[in-house]
């Protein structure tokens, strides 16, 4: 069995594999190929424990199992078995794998969604979603500008000097979030804060708009009313919106509007429909998702 950590990940998963991983598992969720439940958990007091799981039907099944316990160096693993022989391929272990498919989610919902010549992206936070989902929105568009904010002026200078030098993005960090977001047309939103980290008006008439951190009602990092103003509301996972513990952030009849990443992939579903349009894609971590990205990173490795 062969089995990758986090240092193999790095070095071998690229951004338009792992974009593409991506959106087959998306396209497989809604033709029905892709089943993928919301997840598990169990109180093992002082945390949590997570499991995940999902099938992509012809290609693989398996699950990812994290913990929220309080410890210095909690591992994630998940396990890939192959859908035709019930073998195990493989297992990844680490954390980049998760983050790095939550980017590549991310970088589908920018390609789906946004505008096509969108390219100045406003970002808020500068923890490791950000960067993910920098580095996989990258295979999609060609950026223009980058503008980077958060509570740590060291760490959004950094963000902004790592963009530079890896990526060979033109990013700057800015000394607030106002300044990330205003005339942006694509916006990200990675951080862990309970509050709304931006204004509604300051989003631009036709921009693009992710939220990944609290999306619970009364800690929510994107202002629920922003809903009220989207034309489009998207999520990679209806039925991990419907498991919240808590009510979802927004509020009817913005949570009736949304509609799955899958269809809007498919053809199916609601994309931007004039210039000024905002939309609105809730990552909630569509399981399965994983699983796909993994399979194909185990397999190119054993190649």
């Amino acid at each position: 069995m062969l089995v990758l950590d986090d240092a193999d990940v790095r070095r071998l998963l690229d951004p338009g594999t792992t974009v593409a991983a991506v959106r087959e598992s998306l396209a497989a969720q809604h033709a029905g190929r892709l089943i993928a439940p919301a997840r598990l958990h169990a109180g093992l007091g002082g945390g949590e424990l997570y499991v995940t799981v999902g099938r992509l039907a012809g290609t693989a099944y398996g699950f990812r199992v994290y913990d929220t316990m309080p410890t210095t160096d909690s591992d994630q693993i998940t396990v890939v078995y192959d859908d035709a022989t019930g073998r195990v391929i493989g297992a990844v272990t680490g954390d980049f794998l998760g983050a790095a498919r939550t980017g590549a989610i991310g970088a589908v919902a920018v390609d789906v969604l946004a505008h096509p010549e969108a390219g100045t992206l406003g970002l808020v936070g500068s923890g490791r979603q950000a960067w993910t989902q920098l580095w996989a929105i990258n295979a999609v568009r060609s950026l223009r500008e980058v503008r980077v904010f958060s509570r740590g002026a060291a760490r959004r200078e950094e963000f902004a000097r790592r963009t530079r030098d890896q990526l060979g993005l033109p990013a700057a960090a800015v000394a607030d979030p106002q300044a990330a977001v205003a005339g942006a047309d694509i916006v990200v939103l990675a951080t862990a804060s309970r509050q709304p980290v931006i204004e509604t008006g300051w989003v631009e008439p036709g921009a693009h708009v992710t939220t990944l951190g609290p999306k619970q009602r009364g800690a929510n990092e994107c202002p629920a009313d922003l809903g009220d103003r989207a034309g489009v509301i998207v999520t990679d996972s209806l039925a991990q919106v419907g498991a919240y513990v808590g009510p979802f952030f927004l509020d009817p009849p913005a949570t009736d509007r949304m509609v799955s990443l899958g269809s809007v992939v498919a053809g199916a579903g609601k994309a931007q429909e004039s210039s000024d349009q905002i939309t609105l894609f809730c990552s909630v971590g569509l399981a399965g998702t994983e699983v796909a990205v993994a399979a194909a990173l185990l397999r190119a490795a054993a190649s």
